[in-house]
């Protein structure tokens, strides 16, 4: 399971219920095409094959894809090598040992608490062995640790990094509070990147309430998962720096 998805499958139980819910409509369709059931139902093709397709697009996206996306994201920071870096709600890794190649004078900080029902295999175990087989254990240091409460001072960090993390706050106030408190132990002049599937915009807001200024970014790829999702999903890059002093 490892080797196929090194920096974990992102968000089993969707998946699962994704491929259920294609199987489950799939038989029932075919059932209907054979004359079995009493009563004839339409509209059963479309659920099969979008729930079908969104459980691949997951299952290809964890696997391959975002390990592509994270090094497109990462290059579009101008890396000096000797950076202090924080990854919020860092996984298993997968840009927490991205950026700790990026800085080889610098020091990477991964914080998490490790969710089981985001991310398989997740904890801080496999973001030492991930580092380890990128050959970069030295610079990579893991704590558990709740991006509402983040355990440093301010201005701690030259670069905030965040991946698919912050919409798991249910709560609108705790996202709120997750963007302030990374803002706050962010340097002057220190650049933040977010990746996050939903709620860029509030994200981008309250970041410049808390003295980042930012922008919100979308490719294409990402408006077809929008579109694609009927505005479900909604990925992108919220971009931004911190203000000095």
């Amino acid at each position: 399971m490892d080797r196929l998805f090194p920096y974990g499958l992102d968000a089993p139980p969707v998946v699962r219920n994704l491929l259920l819910g294609s199987f489950f409509c799939g038989a029932l369709f075919m059932l209907d095409l054979v004359g079995i059931l009493p009563i004839h139902v339409n509209g059963l093709i479309w659920p099969t094959l979008s729930m079908g397709a969104g459980a691949i697009a997951m299952i290809w996206s964890s696997a391959r894809g975002k390990i592509r996306e994270r090094e497109i994201i990462l290059d579009r920071i101008d890396w000096r090598g000797d950076e202090r870096v924080i990854d919020i709600g860092c996984g298993r890794g997968l840009f927490t040992v991205a950026a700790a190649r990026r800085v080889p004078r610098g020091h990477v900080v991964g914080i998490d608490i490790w969710q089981v029902e985001d991310l398989s295999g997740n904890g801080p175990g496999a973001v030492i062995a991930n580092a380890a087989r990128e050959g970069v254990s030295g610079r990579v240091e893991c704590r558990s640790a709740d991006m509402r409460e983040i355990p440093f001072p301010d201005n701690s960090f030259d670069v905030a990094l965040s991946s698919a993390a912050i919409h798991n706050l249910y709560e609108a106030a705790d996202r709120a509070r997750a963007i302030r408190e990374i803002a706050r132990v962010l340097a002057p002049d220190g650049r933040l990147v977010i990746s996050d599937i939903r709620h860029l915009s509030d994200y981008a807001r309250w970041a410049r309430e808390a003295g980042v200024a930012t922008v919100v970014s979308r490719s294409i790829g990402d408006q077809i998962w929008r579109f694609g999702s009927f505005g479900f999903l909604a990925p992108g890059l919220v971009l931004g720096r911190k203000g000095p002093e």
